[in-house]
């Protein structure tokens, strides 16, 4: 079954960031790519220069309320999916994902907010083994999304 996938990027400060996510949404077939928040769009020159041009033909729209985005894609079925380190997040190889979900991931410090996260069907995190216990947000969005697109 292949999975129909989009991703939200909300609140993400660095444009090389956003940039990583339209090349990331292209090598694995995301729909689309939801940009919310403070979050930059195109065309901005740090972002196309880490696209390398994918932001020319991945899908993309920004909405500055990310809730009503969510509440969109709830409504055509989509499952609500934040890729955050919470109590009750379950590991992303143990995931059962449905055939439509919307990864979201936030802010490179902060997270994804408590008001999206109380919008979300499930919380997923990739277990670390360092001392950081952290990932640069774009590489955790690619782990995440190859995770997703290939684990059928």
């Amino acid at each position: 079954m292949e999975r129909e996938v989009v991703l939200l990027a909300h609140n993400i400060r660095s444009l090389w960031n956003v940039g990583s996510f339209f090349r990331t949404c292209d090598a694995f077939g995301v729909r689309k790519l939801f940009l919310t928040g403070y979050t930059a769009t195109p065309p901005r020159r740090e972002i196309s220069k880490t696209a390398i041009g994918a932001e020319e033909f991945i899908p993309w729209e920004y909405n500055k309320d990310p809730t009503d985005v969510i509440k969109d894609l709830k409504s055509d079925g989509f499952d609500i999916v934040a890729l955050e380190l919470t109590d009750d997040a379950q590991k992303l190889l143990q995931f059962e994902s449905s055939s439509k979900i919307c990864l979201i991931v936030g802010h490179e410090v902060t997270g994804v907010p408590k008001e999206l996260l109380d919008l979300c069907d499930s919380k997923v995190q990739i277990p670390m083994k360092g001392k950081k216990e952290s990932l640069n947000v774009a590489v955790a969005a690619g782990v995440a999304l190859y995770s997703i697109t290939t684990n059928t």
